[in-house]
């Protein structure tokens, strides 16, 4: 096995002289391994995250080629969960069998869509094929009751569509993408269900023209980011008045619930409205061969060669503008880190992870508490009283850095060495099962939703905690035995980023016990909207160096516009407490503390995109593209200080229009 070029972007490698930091910080730091590293073909954005992920990924799968190498010796049983990891690897590198196989493993699928005579069977089998991966007009999912993180609940959130999200349903930008898809699921048809020439096209159409009804009562993305419209709770009644026409009874005995749902969370009530006239309004028959549509899509990327590379051609090449499939190998890594993750993690950290990490990661965590501790009590526009509540959020957080204290349990999951749409279908199920057994019970406040594996980084509102796995613990993030500047200018504006979304527009509506509570004063929060309002109109007048012409949507991006410029400015604070004045010392290479500092920063966001992804992320992205978040330094004073800007050059920003939230 071929391992993997270390492309990381060097700390402290080659800048572009041509290009100074005051004019864009971004090229002259990333410009000379931008010039160096090409996009690979299989991939639509490449940067420091995926070159990190890539070193993951390999990684993963020697620990699974190893696990399964023993399992087949007899030096692992079978029915062990390492045994388990390398037997689901093992049935999707067999692509022979799923050539043999075609369509085979979903016909049962397919044929209990044929047996739907009625509005309350469709319904009934859309709760039912959740359990196997399928997703249907609604999409349910188990978290804490955002008005009561005590307990768990379940939410219903929009669904239905093929296509990224409603904006391609409608917006001119997309026409040619619709009209591609309109040809691609024609193809699906002909390829999974038998139909041929205008039989398939005259199916297809009728499909896609039914997803832009369903798409007309989508919730856009903007919306969808406000936790406080988006949480309506409705008791089992409320639920059918919401939508008549759905029988919430049968659909939830589908997805295996023992009784009707007592009460859910409903995240966008106009689609279920609309939802409810549309299942009424559509023949039947079209209601089967979106349904049909469903189980493909699903499962497309695990049938034979002819409908895998169908459906790459059209999410990868029309989407994304990748050419290339991502090798077979690299795609079983990633179903079994989607199916067993927490299996392989255990494997993981105990290779590549070391308590020295944990133990600095600490320090940095603390600093940067501290940081925000001050920030909140020396506020300019945050009044007292505001101060305090922000203060005892802060100090609610919960840190959680490397991997859980305590694995998944996968002993009830069947996995079979010959059987890989059985295997994936039994992982739903499990998900789903594991799902609806938290209903009732008390919350389990250890659990991940990332895996040790992953190159990420994440804040969960319901819970009041900032969470950082193991694999993101490397250069150019982070080193055990690195220097400050880098670790704070890395990491430490991560974890400023992640405290941040705490405090962000949708975080700063929740308390520090995870609830929706406004303890914010009105004057204050009048404060707080006028600096985000004008973050949004900064960033809406952004444009990416990858998709020349087209904007940033400031309103989509903002809170994580505000984590990055917050989680900068207290991440560079927090480095002064850790540095103190040694902050200021030049080093060998010119530069002084603060320099490196800023300059991590931006090589933590080194990357290059195609632009078919970039314009992609542009509508679906709630982060700005990489060169735009690096640059984003320009809202820092202590920025325009370390690299002496002036009026004039292109990273300045008048003092008055740099915008300050902590």
């Amino acid at each position: 096995m071929s391992s993997v070029v270390d492309r990381t972007p060097a700390l402290r490698g080659p800048v572009d002289p041509q290009v100074r930091p005051q004019d864009d910080l971004f090229g002259h730091v990333n410009n000379h391994w931008l010039g160096s590293v090409e996009i690979p073909a299989d991939r639509g954005r490449y940067g420091a995250f995926d070159v990190l992920r890539e070193r993951a990924e390999e990684d993963v799968r020697a620990l699974i080629e190893e696990v399964g190498a023993r399992a087949e010796a007899g030096e692992i049983a079978r029915d062990d969960v390492a045994g388990k990891v390398g037997a689901l690897y093992r049935s999707f590198l067999d692509e022979a069998r799923a050539d043999e196989l075609g369509t085979m493993p979903i016909a049962d699928l397919l044929e209990s869509v044929d047996a739907v005579t009625s509005l309350p069977d469709l319904v009934a089998l859309t709760g039912q094929l959740a359990r196997d991966g399928v997703s249907g007009f609604v999409l349910p999912f188990v978290n804490t009751d955002d008005r009561d993180s005590s307990r768990y609940v379940l939410y219903l959130e929009q669904g239905g569509l093929g296509l990224p999200d409603e904006s391609y349903y409608r917006d001119d930008r997309h026409a040619e993408v619709l009209a591609a898809y309109r040809r691609h699921v024609a193809r699906l048809f002909e390829l999974a269900l038998g139909r041929e020439g205008e039989a398939a096209t005259e199916s297809a159409g009728r499909v896609v023209d039914l997803e832009v009804l369903l798409a007309e009562d989508h919730w856009d993305r903007v919306t969808n980011r406000d936790p406080i419209k988006t949480y309506t709770l409705v008791d089992a009644a409320e639920l059918t008045e919401l939508a008549p026409a759905v029988d919430w009874g049968a659909w939830a005995a589908g997805l295996g619930a023992d009784a009707p749902f007592a009460e859910v969370v409903v995240r966008q009530p106009d689609f279920l409205r609309g939802l409810s006239l549309t299942l009424g309004n559509t023949p039947l028959d079209t209601w089967r061969d979106w349904l049909r549509l469903r189980v493909v899509q699903a499962h497309a990327a695990y049938l034979d060669a002819r409908i895998v590379e169908a459906e790459f051609d059209f999410v990868g090449r029309t989407l994304s503008g990748i050419p290339e499939q991502r090798a077979r190998w690299k795609r079983g890594v990633s179903l079994v880190d989607a199916s067993l993750g927490e299996a392989v993690g255990e494997l993981y950290v105990d290779r590549h992870f070391p308590p020295a990490a944990r133990e600095r990661m600490d320090e940095l965590v603390a600093n940067l508490v501290e940081a925000f501790r001050r920030s909140f009590a020396a506020s300019a526009w945050m009044g007292e009283e505001t101060q305090q509540e922000a203060i005892a959020k802060l100090e609610a957080f919960t840190p959680k850095v490397g991997h859980p204290n305590t694995w998944r349990d996968y002993s009830s999951l069947e996995i079979r060495d010959d059987d890989l749409v059985g295997n994936v279908r039994r992982v739903a199920a499990f998900e789903v099962d594991r799902a609806l057994a938290k209903l009732g019970g008390p919350v389990d406040r250890d659990e991940w939703f990332l895996t040790p594996q992953t190159v990420n980084a994440y804040y969960n509102p319901g819970l009041n905690e900032i969470v950082f796995p193991a694999a993101i613990l490397q250069p150019p993030f982070f080193d055990a035995e690195g220097d400050d500047a880098d670790n704070y200018g890395g990491i430490g504006a991560v974890i400023g980023h992640e405290i941040g979304h705490g405090f962000d527009d949708a975080g700063s509506t929740f308390d520090g016990q995870g609830n929706l509570r406004d303890w914010w004063t009105a004057q204050d929060r009048a404060a707080f909207e006028e600096r985000r309002d004008a973050l949004i109109a900064q960033f809406d007048r952004l444009t990416t160096r990858n998709a020349p012409g087209h904007t940033v949507n400031g309103a989509l991006t903002v809170g994580e516009n505000i984590g990055d410029i917050g989680g900068l400015a207290i991440g560079h604070a927090a480095y002064l407490i850790a540095a103190g004045e040694s902050a200021d010392e030049v080093d060998a290479d010119g530069l002084t503390g603060q320099q490196r500092f800023f300059n991590n920063w931006a090589r933590v966001w080194c990357g290059d995109a195609r632009t078919e992804e970039a314009v992609r992320l542009l509508s679906v992205d709630p982060h700005s593209p990489q060169d735009v978040r690096a640059n984003a330094v320009r809202n820092i004073d202590a920025f325009h200080t370390a690299y002496g800007t002036s009026e004039g050059d292109d990273m300045w920003l008048d003092p008055q229009e740099r915008v300050s939230l902590f």
